[in-house]
């Protein structure tokens, strides 16, 4: 009995573990879509500044 619980948590444990490195592929994606699209969508500053978006 306590070694078909550990399996089935042993299951629940991979089945959580791959759907958060699932969701944080996607996070990653989409940071890195938004970082490029900040490249390209830049504007030119009137302020003296050279163009950059972020301020660091």
């Amino acid at each position: 009995m306590l070694g078909l619980v550990l399996v089935l948590l042993l299951a629940l444990l991979l089945f959580g573990l791959g759907f958060a490195v699932k969701v944080l592929w996607w996070v990653a994606v989409a940071v890195f879509v938004i970082w490029l699209l900040g490249f390209v969508a830049r504007g030119t500053g009137s302020t003296g500044t050279r163009g950059r978006w972020y301020r660091w």
